[in-house]
């Protein structure tokens, strides 16, 4: 193998698929929720979906084991894609501090950008900080700030113990998987699915406009109802948004406890 220019050793193609680790020409060309999701023969559905339904459950029971023992968390989503300069990295790596001294683990996708940013920022305020990776075509892995990493091959999977763990969603600037938390975690909170469990949006610019679509074409049209506008929280201060996440737990507490 030939070194880069800069001594470092180049960057080689690589895939976490739980706890196996694919190099090179090892990798392969689809992912295992692909081949779950888009399995072309129905011949297969009876054969190696009835396989994959035992490994599903493996993952499961390994996220249920090793996530049973954090403290009190908050999962924190946003872009992959975001430079680590950005005012949204600089605001994730503001909020994992405080989200430590405040007494929560944070848990992210484990990835670069925002979820790096969150992380380092939790871990250097002395908090726990856990990353939940998946299997992707473009995967970089679990960032170095993570102390508790998980890799999952099944994005529904993963979504349950972003969920389960979590005392609440932070959602700050992001793409498509972004705005896949955000919705879930709404619709569960609208449906009653969980309770009492904050969302709040941080970037206050940047999703502006989504929450203007939302009140002149969602609301206006009746599709959804005054009230549901008030399970999303806006703000770009880290202090209020921890404030808004220690005052529902400890209204919940107080609740659990009558």
């Amino acid at each position: 193998m030939t070194e880069s220019t800069d001594g470092r050793q180049p960057a080689t193609p690589q895939r976490h698929r739980g706890a196996v680790t694919l190099r090179r020409d090892a990798v392969p060309p689809s992912t295992a929720d692909e081949k779950l999701l888009d399995s072309p023969h129905r011949g297969e559905w009876k054969t190696k979906d009835a396989w994959r339904a035992l490994r599903i459950l493996s993952e499961f029971v390994e996220g249920f084991d090793t996530l049973a023992d954090l403290p009190p968390a908050v999962s924190v989503f946003g872009s992959a894609r975001s430079a680590p300069q950005s005012p949204e990295c600089a605001m994730a790596t503001a909020l994992g501090a405080a989200l430590a001294e405040a007494g929560y683990a944070v848990i992210t996708g484990g990835g670069p950008g925002v979820m790096e940013a969150a992380n380092r920022g939790a871990t250097e305020a002395g908090g726990m900080s856990v990353g939940l990776g998946i299997e992707l075509p473009f995967e970089q892995g679990l960032n170095d700030w993570v102390d508790v990493g998980i890799d999952f091959r099944y994005f529904f999977v993963r979504k349950t113990m972003f969920l389960k763990y979590a005392q609440a969603f932070v959602v700050l600037p992001g793409g498509f998987g972004t705005l896949d938390e955000l919705f879930e975690a709404i619709t569960l909170v609208q449906t009653k699915k969980v309770t009492r469990f904050p969302v709040i949006l941080m970037g206050v610019d940047y999703w502006s406009g989504l929450l203007d679509w939302i009140k002149r074409r969602m609301l206006d049209d009746g599709k959804i109802s005054p009230a549901d506008l008030d399970l999303i929280q806006v703000t770009d201060d880290v202090t209020e948004a921890v404030r808004i996440i220690v005052e529902a737990g400890a209204q919940t507490a107080a609740q659990d406890a009558h």
